[in-house]
């Protein structure tokens, strides 16, 4: 009898985390992102260990246009992208140095700063709008990498058995293409 009513105990207290997980949509370790704006599909990485989300990104430079701080980059996934992409600056994140980041006028900071712009992505059926840093990930395998402030916006849960869950990105919506 006291098993039971300990059994019971046990699956009550276990509805919370199950209605929390109703509303939610599963992902798995990649996915396929649309980076609406930019007219791009890429592969992306789901980390859940990592806060923000990255795009790869070169010759990244910071400049004002009317009294306003801007970033002009070109997407460093290959040589179809040769224009550049110009966007507001969102921010500037400090990001823990890793291996890739060394440079020997900066040895002793243990951050190095990254730009961050706005930018709307899709994945499955869903359209966000999220923070991505922008850094060179040309050695990574996945040229966008989203992070765990992006994955709340998606209402996200990640199943890392799983790889392309939500299918190729079909965004009802796009508000930066459709016109």
């Amino acid at each position: 009898m006291r098993l039971k009513a300990f059994s019971i105990l046990l699956c009550l207290l276990g509805l919370p985390g199950l209605s929390a997980a109703a509303g939610k949509t599963v992902y798995g370790l990649n996915e396929y992102a649309r980076l609406s704006g930019i007219d791009l599909e890429v592969a992306a990485k789901l980390d859940t260990g990592a806060k923000t989300a990255s795009l790869s990104a070169r010759d990244i430079k910071r400049f004002k246009r009317n009294g306003e701080s801007w970033v002009r980059f070109y997407l460093a996934i290959d040589a179809a992208h040769s224009h550049p992409i110009e966007r507001p600056l969102a921010r500037v994140s400090k990001i823990k140095r890793r291996a890739g980041d060394y440079d020997p006028e900066e040895d002793n900071k243990k951050y190095t700063a990254r730009p961050v712009i706005e930018l709307d992505i899709c994945m499955g059926g869903a359209l966000r709008s999220i923070e991505v840093n922008l850094t060179d990930r040309s050695a990574f395998q996945y040229p966008l990498l989203i992070g765990s402030e992006a994955l709340k916006r998606f209402d996200a849960l990640v199943d890392p058995s799983l790889k392309y869950a939500a299918g190729k990105p079909a965004c009802a919506i796009d508000a930066h293409t459709a016109e």
